[in-house]
């Protein structure tokens, strides 16, 4: 027994009310005449739209799996509500069906605030549940990912921020979205990540500058540096230049799709003491040695 209706949405006819209600919106999107010019889109979007009124109402997917194609006079349903020539596919369906079926002629803006505030979809039938929106996240939290509260339509509630997540990187949150007749859309949102003061990130990796004193730097020793994870103590070598630059391995950020850890480069900035500070001896004993290169 021919069920074409299943072939419209793209669906096995086992297909599961979640698998039948995704096949739906992502067509819908497709064929939407707001966003798809083509010739035949809109005309498309009806049979997508009469297809999911059948297959998600309990009652209505009963009598077509028991009936199939038969109740379109045994024509697949393509080629059933072409041949209806302009008259009102929704007067034809209710008829065969019964019960209300949601307008497919009128089309909202995609993605706007018309149908009451849900956007499109054709009115009534099938408005766009998902919103977007923007959150900001400190520096810390997307190196080392950790939980984010946020507030929308007058819930408050926890979100998991991955580490690693970058500036500018989408994420979905299942069933946050608008609700309408017992669904519920989703929230997609845009990661916006403040600087911080003492990091810059490339990729992975970060970087950053730490203070030493003189008497290290010339001399050698060692350095306590932070990072995200744990202080790290770090030798120093004797003739350090200014901004020479050092390499902690796996303390930068993780790469989400490969779980990679990147490295921290930090480069030397050094301290030169106070010259108030220093015996007259000292200041004398310099001034001698650094005679040659203030001569120069």
């Amino acid at each position: 027994m021919s069920k074409s209706l299943y072939e419209t949405l793209g669906v096995s006819q086992n297909a599961s009310a979640d698998e039948i209600k995704k096949a739906y919106r992502r067509l819908a999107r497709k064929y939407h005449p707001d966003i798809n010019k083509e010739a035949g889109a809109e005309d498309k979007f009806k049979e997508i739209n009469a297809a999911y009124e059948i297959l998600s109402d309990e009652q209505k997917r009963k009598q077509y799996d028991l009936h199939g194609d038969s109740m379109f006079g045994g024509q697949n349903f393509h080629d059933f509500a072409s041949a209806q020539g302009g008259a009102d596919l929704n007067d034809i369906l209710r008829n065969i069906f019964g019960g209300g079926f949601g307008g497919f002629g009128s089309f909202g803006g995609f993605g706007s605030n018309r149908s009451g505030g849900f956007g499109g979809f054709g009115g009534q039938q099938a408005p766009d549940l998902d919103i977007n929106a923007k959150i900001t996240i400190p520096f810390e939290t997307a190196i080392l990912g950790g939980k984010h509260k946020l507030s929308y339509n007058g819930e408050t509630f926890d979100i998991k921020i991955p580490a690693g997540i970058n500036q500018g990187e989408k994420m979905r949150i299942k069933g946050k979205g608008r609700q309408y007749r017992g669904e519920k859309g989703d929230m997609f949102l845009s990661v916006d990540v403040t600087p911080s003061p003492v990091y810059k990130r490339e990729g992975i990796n970060l970087e950053r500058s730490f203070d030493i004193p003189l008497k290290t730097a010339l001399f050698g020793g060692k350095v306590k540096i932070p990072t995200f994870e744990k202080e790290v103590t770090m030798k120093i070598a004797q003739d350090t230049k200014q901004g020479q630059k050092f390499r902690l391995k796996g303390y930068g950020a993780v790469n989400r799709k490969t779980g990679e850890k990147g490295d921290m480069y930090v480069s030397a900035n050094i301290i030169l003491p106070k010259i108030d500070n220093l015996s007259a001896e000292l200041k004398n004993l310099i001034k001698n040695e650094l005679a040659g290169d203030i001569d120069a």
